[in-house]
């Protein structure tokens, strides 16, 4: 990792290029998701290694400490998953509607928490009196986009980080038309060979999306701009418009994890960007791994699913497969004191996943789906037994399972039986194992590691003040324009006067001749 930062230095000077010195960049980072936080402290501390400086506005502590980075801490940690999310359990999220992840989950937790930021006194008072002055702002591209009337206050450009990975809003947004016959929407369990109904069904969902954010949720974070930014002189523009004037989105995806589409330059691929090289195990995690004759299983759900929560006949038919098995199974279980764990499993309510994946002696992950994880496990190439449950990791997992290095259940259904044939086939067929390895290469293979891609991208829009020529000049057609429908109306109109003046002249024609036949 070193020889390649060194490498990259030595191209970016070769090709002319002057790295930014010292830069003030302002980091906007209100959503309480310590998933989504492992890719942007992965890339605050990369700013901080080459001179800059940074102030952000989080809510989780910087993996280091250092004299370049000021932290505006939301603090304490805004509950959404019991104040914004409206089902019993997590696990219920396999079932809801594509309205209601929106609307009762997705955007009730983005509103919820963007307004829970901007009352925090600290915040307040930042946004009330701050005069310093910034190069960039960098934000989540994760529903809080009223803060984005702070690059109007600054009069900075605008790079964001798209934790998610792309979502298909983010087409419109950087001037590009989403292709709905081969990109399936984020929600959808499709893949890009879409069949006619899923065709259908992926542009009517996803136009309805569309629709619903520009109606619904953007006036909500329009207003809440207005509500806390009232104090700076106006007219203040739209959230909308300054959502159009960011520069580079950093999308969490890289092939072939992700479909395949097309993209302006603004979007830009550095997915797995938080993976660093393992290190060394915690002494009773490795000998448990090392003493694995027949292979281990790692499980874990991620940060937000709770194994401690699952129903309790899934649990037990888990734990009855388990116990029957000669593998050992490391276990991302919340509660350590549950009682009856077979002898071959070992539970902790937190594990460094990364590092446990990269142990030679993990045959199999078992995971939900969620992208970060997905990334680590072709990473390290350790095929995957999928139980999606919301969001993208249902087209996570399906795309896992094309690729063939995946098996998936789907949650309700799993049964003893379910779970101990997914496990055998991915212990036992080395297809999974071979495919793996073939997708670990090519995610891995880049011209750039991704962390230096990032940084580039970031110093490139400081260094050109918001890189205009990366700017998509559809952004400023209206829409009938940018989908090229004016075109259409011009074309249908002259057709249909062509169609009339033929049909005219012929009926023309015809009247004439028959006069002269009358005549003759």
């Amino acid at each position: 990792m070193v020889v390649a930062k060194l490498v990259y230095l030595l191209l970016v000077f070769a090709a002319g290029y002057s790295p930014v010195d010292g830069s003030r960049i302002l980091g906007v980072f209100t959503f309480p998701g310590r998933s989504h936080w492992m890719m942007i402290d992965a890339i605050i501390n990369e700013l901080l290694d080459r001179g800059h400086q940074v102030t952000a506005i989080a809510n989780f502590p910087l993996s280091r400490s250092h004299e370049n980075y000021t932290e505006i801490r939301i603090a304490p940690i805004y509950d959404f998953w019991k104040k914004s999310v409206k089902v019993d359990s997590l696990y219920d999220l396999t079932e809801i509607s594509i309205h209601r992840m929106l609307v009762d989950f997705l955007y009730s937790l983005g509103l919820e928490t963007t307004e829970y930021a901007f009352t925090r006194p600290n915040v307040k008072q930042f946004l009330l009196n701050d005069q310093t002055k910034f190069d960039l702002l960098l934000a989540e591209q994760f529903y809080q986009e009223a803060f984005l009337v702070l690059a109007y206050k600054y009069r900075v450009p605008v790079v964001t980080i798209g934790t998610f990975g792309f979502a298909q809003y983010m087409g419109p947004m950087m001037g590009m038309m989403n292709m709905w016959s081969h990109v399936p929407h984020e929600f959808l369990p499709y893949t890009d060979r879409m069949t006619l109904m899923q065709r259908i069904y992926n542009s009517a969902i996803s136009s309805y999306e569309l629709l619903l954010r520009s109606w619904y949720y953007m006036p909500r974070q329009e207003r809440m701009a207005r509500t806390y930014f009232q104090h700076l002189p106006g007219p203040l523009p739209s959230v909308s418009n300054l959502e159009q004037q960011v520069s580079v989105i950093l999308l969490n995806s890289y092939a072939p994890l992700t479909t395949t589409r097309a993209k302006v330059p603004g979007l830009v691929s550095v997915g797995g960007l938080h993976i660093k090289e393992a290190k060394v195990l915690p002494k009773d995690i490795q000998s448990f791994l090392d003493e694995a004759k027949h292979g281990a299983i790692y499980f874990s759900l991620g940060t937000n699913l709770k194994s401690s929560d699952m129903p309790r006949d899934k649990l037990q038919a888990i734990l009855n497969v388990f116990r029957s098995l000669k593998q050992r199974v490391v276990w991302k279980f919340e509660d350590e004191t549950v009682q009856g764990l077979p002898e071959n499993v070992m539970i902790k309510s937190w594990l460094p996943q990364s590092d446990i994946l990269a142990h030679p002696k993990v045959k199999v992950f078992i995971t939900h789906g969620g992208l970060l994880g997905t990334q680590e496990g072709v990473y390290r190439a350790v095929p995957m037994l999928g139980i999606p449950i919301y969001c993208d990791q249902h087209l996570n997992m399906n795309k896992a399972v094309l690729g063939g290095y995946a098996v998936k259940l789907y949650f309700p259904n799993i049964t003893e039986t379910s779970f101990r044939w997914a496990l055998q086939e991915l212990l036992l067929n080395p297809s999974y194992q071979m495919n793996i390895k073939r997708v670990s290469e090519i995610f891995r293979d880049r011209p750039t590691p991704a962390l230096d891609e990032a940084a580039y991208w970031i110093e490139y829009v400081i260094r050109y003040k918001g890189a205009a020529q990366l700017r998509s000049a559809g952004l400023d057609l209206p829409w009938i324009s940018f989908a090229l429908l004016d075109v259409v109306g011009i074309v249908m109109i002259a057709i249909f006067v062509v169609v009339w003046i033929l049909k005219t002249f012929s009926k023309s024609f015809v009247t004439k001749s028959n006069d002269k036949i009358k005549i003759n």
